[in-house]
């Protein structure tokens, strides 16, 4: 494989990782593929986190040398774009649609947060890459085909897609941090107790008028939904 040009670019040209047959391009075939250094890949990053995906433990799980893994992926970052591809085959590329623009943007937000949420990994790696594979891009088609009622060009649905996935990642993102801030309920409390400080102290009336203001549902459901209707209902089609 072709690494990319330029100074300090990483991976392979697009059209060699994903229109080229599954196979090395030298030395013998071994006796495991690209799907299963890839599927290795995300088993390890859903379990460990990212962090802990690297050739050598990938290498390990499929039983093979780390540098034959190099035939396949010369790098994380190539190795990367396969996960994420991988694991977008599990968004339904056909679901049926409604005819209703924003009720169908909702849809395929509710969607990826659910997707997100199995995967958290993915947050972070959807912000940074930018070659998408076949299952991205089936995905990416029935996301447009979702916009085509709204009457914008195909650059204007490309960018609210864009900008929905990167308010699904930056949610889920939070999302998944607050989830692991819950696990120390000390801290919590904590943080509760200073927030009311804060507010009592006369210095910050807006927030002491946020702060007891009639909440809303806090579940992580309910916030996602709200926040995601203000974004898709806000948008304009115009």
């Amino acid at each position: 494989m072709t690494r990319a040009e330029g100074p300090g670019a990483a991976g392979v040209d697009p059209r060699e990782l994903w229109l080229s047959p599954d196979r090395p391009r030298r030395g013998r075939r071994p006796a495991f593929s690209r799907e299963a250094i890839t599927a290795a890949a995300v088993a390890l990053a859903d379990a460990e986190g990212i962090d802990a995906v690297t050739m050598r433990r990938v290498a390990a799980e499929v039983g093979a040398g780390a540098m034959s893994l190099y035939s396949y992926a010369p790098d994380k970052e190539t190795l990367l774009d396969l996960m994420i591809d991988h694991v977008s085959g599990e968004l339904p590329a056909s679901a049926p649609l409604t005819g209703d623009w924003r009720t169908d943007l909702k849809a395929v937000g509710h969607l990826q947060r659910d997707h997100m949420l199995r995967h958290p990994w993915l947050p972070a790696a959807v912000r940074t890459r930018r070659t998408p594979g076949p299952n991205t891009l089936a995905f990416l088609e029935h996301a447009l085909a979702a916009l085509r009622p709204s009457g914008l060009d195909g650059a204007a649905r490309l960018e609210i897609f864009a900008q929905l996935t990167a308010f699904v990642a930056g949610h889920v993102a939070h999302e998944v941090a607050q989830a692991e801030a819950a696990r120390s309920p000390g801290r919590a409390a904590a943080e509760a107790r200073y927030l009311a400080a804060v507010a009592a102290d006369g210095r910050h009336p807006e927030l002491a008028e946020a702060l007891s203001a009639a909440g809303r549902p806090l579940t992580p459901d309910a916030t996602f939904t709200r926040f995601l209707t203000r974004l898709v209902d806000g948008l304009d089609a115009g």
